[in-house]
């Protein structure tokens, strides 16, 4: 299973995401609260999604470990 992801995780994700979309690295003053709006709402649609998440039997190779050559 994947490691816990934190808050800070999540926010820096949703700035990521916001700045990637905007194409602003940091918004203009007349900007500011529009862009933490969004920010804001990422993460908590990310929240969600991670919450609402149900994993099941993992089945398949562990992450990160190379497919076998038998």
């Amino acid at each position: 299973m994947a490691p816990e992801v934190g808050d800070e995780d999540i926010r820096a994700a949703a700035l990521q995401y916001v700045r990637k979309v905007s194409g602003f690295r940091a918004p203009a003053a007349h900007n500011r609260a529009a862009f933490e709006r969004a920010v804001e709402a990422v993460a908590e649609a990310t929240r969600e999604l991670l919450d609402d998440l149900e994993v099941r039997g993992r089945g398949g190779r562990p992450p990160g470990e190379p497919p076998s050559r038998s």
